[in-house]
């Protein structure tokens, strides 16, 4: 996907150790500020999502059984244990509890492309703070929560933990992690999730799903888990504005080109292409029987949350 060429770097320089300690002791407190300004921002969104249905939303693993008691008038009698029954000489049913914990993992795009956003933010930054969102939901309801990055690569992961401490190491390595590759593999991400995740768990796929050739594995884990894709995009990569000639840079492979922004056939061109990967990519979502999320950085992303769980609960 090319997107508008950002000219300008800044130039390298030699620090010293001193400058290079004191660096290092700003990055810190930044750091600790941008983890906690995003606690802060979730957390009504948290309350709000769990209130909005995230415990019906996503089951638990199945039912078990827990213990046997004498019958009482108005007990189901389809749940009689008759071996129990027949032995006490009274009827027994059997009574069965859920197993409410989830395994929660966050498929997380690191690549390149990510870095766009012709509004207020880029795609990453949506996405991380979507990420601690759904990360702090998944623990306050008591459910474990891993992360795997991904680029063209899988760039790390970090097994599912239930833990305030682990949400905020989780936030903390989207923040911080530099992503070794650019481009997009969402063959690699799945096949390792396939690989290492052997029961069942939710799994949101926050990607911009830049990449072909991924349905296979897509439909492997989706027999597996439950898969929620979430789509995130911002509205000029499906729409240029008429601003004349314009150097466009496609951010995972570095090529580039010069685009007419001024011709109206041009930009129709570009937007019927855009919008035919993206009714190939909604197809194969429905061919598999997910529910998609579609979020844009010109948006609020607790609606769309709240409309998909309320759709869930239904």
């Amino acid at each position: 996907m090319f997107h508008y060429l950002a000219l300008g770097t800044i130039p390298p320089r030699n620090a010293s150790p001193e400058d290079q300690v004191r660096e290092n002791e700003l990055i810190a407190g930044d750091l600790i500020r941008k983890v906690r300004k995003i606690q802060i921002r979730t957390s009504h969104v948290v309350d709000d999502l769990l209130a909005g249905g995230w415990h019906s939303a996503f089951k638990g693993r199945g039912i078990e059984f827990e213990e046997v008691r004498p019958y009482q008038s108005g007990d189901d009698v389809r749940s009689i244990d008759w071996n129990v029954t027949a032995r006490a000489g009274e009827p027994f049913i059997k009574l069965f509890r859920e197993e409410r914990e989830l395994t929660v993992i966050l498929l997380v795009d690191a690549s390149a492309s990510l870095l766009f956003g012709s509004q207020d933010q880029t795609k990453q930054q949506l996405v991380t703070e979507l990420a601690a969102t759904l990360a702090f939901s998944a623990i306050k309801n008591q459910d474990k929560v891993g992360l795997t990055l991904f680029s063209d690569t899988v760039e790390t992961s970090l097994p599912p933990r239930k833990g305030v401490n682990d949400v905020l190491r989780l936030i903390r390595t989207l923040l911080l992690h530099q992503p070794k590759g650019k481009g997009t593999d969402l063959n690699a991400a799945l096949e390792h999730l396939n690989r290492t995740t052997k029961r069942k768990c939710v799994v949101f796929l926050l990607s911009d799903f830049q990449d072909v050739g991924y349905e296979k594995n897509l439909r492997i884990t989706s027999s597996r888990h439950d898969v929620i894709p979430i789509v995130v995009s911002d509205h000029r990569e499906r729409s240029l504005p008429s601003v004349g000639l314009l150097r466009l840079r496609d951010a995972e492979t570095g090529g580039m080109r010069w685009f007419d922004t001024s011709s109206r056939t041009h930009r129709v061109i570009f937007e019927q292409a855009v919008e035919r990967k993206c009714q190939q990519r909604d197809a194969l979502f429905k061919k598999l029987g997910l529910r998609s999320i579609g979020l844009s950085t010109s948006e609020d992303y607790v609606e769309p949350l709240r409309r998909f769980f309320r759709m869930r609960e239904q």
